[in-house]
């Protein structure tokens, strides 16, 4: 007996195999959609349902800006990274415009610096310290670099030194710790632990002399940080060449 007879194989009918009918996809500008839309073809058994049904997604899918879904993704995040960049770059231009002496609060009452003076405070930190325009130019530099608080704090010290009754001084005292030596204040100073504790104590029974440690170190952090950038800035170099261009007018 044949072996296919055998086994029970019969080979399959060609003439009359069912040959498929159903719609093609979806098609967009004549080539057949890849990736944008899955579509999904069913055959239903059961009487009336001979041929299958197609269901296709590519309208429920959002029009893309682009080739794809993924195109439109990334045109949206650079829109935001570009948009970020702005706002940045609006801030720096606010605070390039913010650093004037007329913007600078409680700025220190002094008459208009003459070029022989401004050329004095290059000679020395003391004698730039020891001028009242001298410190509010020196104050609007480390406003730039985002050191007020240094000056402020060595002027305050030297405000305290000037009080003479008890409970002003112990006002002032507690003001200007809470204000520029509390590790929970955003205008602290640097500070080292020794002088730190040295403040601890001294703040039991303040007097004018409390900060004084700290006064000094602070003002030779300026010195030696500070002053040099100073010399060479902007802001410095600008009021001398302004004020020899004024006397060489005049």
């Amino acid at each position: 007996m044949c072996l296919r007879k055998r086994s029970g194989y019969r080979p399959p009918d060609l003439l009359h195999a069912k040959i498929y009918t159903g719609p093609v996809p979806a098609e967009r500008g004549g080539d057949l959609v890849m990736g944008g839309g899955r579509s999904e073809t069913s055959a239903l058994g059961g009487p009336g349902r001979g041929r299958g049904t197609t269901t296709t997604q590519n309208s429920q899918r959002p029009n893309a800006c682009c080739f794809c879904w993924c195109c439109c993704c990334s045109c949206s995040c650079l829109a935001v990274r570009n948009e970020e960049e702005r706002r940045r770059r609006r801030r720096r231009r606010r605070k390039s415009q913010d650093t004037n002496l007329e913007t600078i609060p409680n700025c220190e009452a002094c008459t208009k610096p003459s070029l022989e003076e401004i050329r004095l405070w290059s000679q020395s930190f003391d004698k730039l310290m020891r001028n009242p325009a001298g410190r509010n130019v020196f104050r609007e530099f480390l406003r730039t670099e985002y050191s007020e608080e240094n000056m402020l704090f060595w002027l305050a010290c030297e405000d305290l030194k000037q009080e003479v009754n008890k409970s002003s001084i112990q006002e002032k005292a507690r003001t200007i710790y809470e204000d520029y030596i509390s590790i929970l204040s955003p205008k602290e100073v640097s500070l080292d632990s020794r002088v730190r504790e040295v403040i601890n104590r001294k703040m039991q029974d303040p007097t004018p002399h409390t900060f004084e440690d700290a006064q000094l170190q602070i003002y030779t952090l300026m010195h030696r940080d500070s002053y040099p950038r100073f010399l060479s800035s902007s802001i410095y170099t600008s009021m001398i060449h302004g004020g020899s261009r004024t006397s060489s007018e005049s």
